[in-house]
């Protein structure tokens, strides 16, 4: 009885041993589809990131030098401008403008007993 018992459960296992080797079969073809779908897939969408992402470069260099590079040299020019009528008027005695007047000087507390810069006692 005992080896009949054995028996069964030898061949069991053997049928178990077969379904999942046929299961782990299948999953492997499925997996290999799927990377073969998802790359059929994914690639045109990466060939046009790259595009996208070209156009996107060339239009900074396109921006970079017809608009920021004339607005730098203007800049420049204007800078340079002003540089050399400072460096030209710095020897002439001009009134300081209105609109830039010298710092004033913060008027410091006077210790108790000084009334306009001479001590209380000291006047004469």
């Amino acid at each position: 009885m005992s080896a009949t018992i054995r028996d069964i459960t030898i061949i069991l296992l053997a049928v178990q041993v077969l379904i999942v080797n046929i299961l782990l079969a299948i999953l492997i073809w499925q997996v290999y589809r799927l990377f073969q779908i998802v790359r059929r897939e994914i690639k045109p969408m990466v060939d046009d990131a790259y595009d996208t992402i070209n156009i996107l470069k060339d239009t900074a260099v396109f921006v970079g030098d017809t608009v920021v590079e004339p607005v730098i040299r203007s800049s420049r020019s204007v800078v340079g401008f002003r540089a050399t009528v400072r460096s030209l008027t710095s020897d002439i005695n001009l009134k300081p403008s209105s609109r830039r007047s010298a710092p004033r000087k913060r008027e410091q507390p006077r210790p108790p007993g000084v009334t306009e810069g001479v001590p209380t006692g000291a006047e004469e």
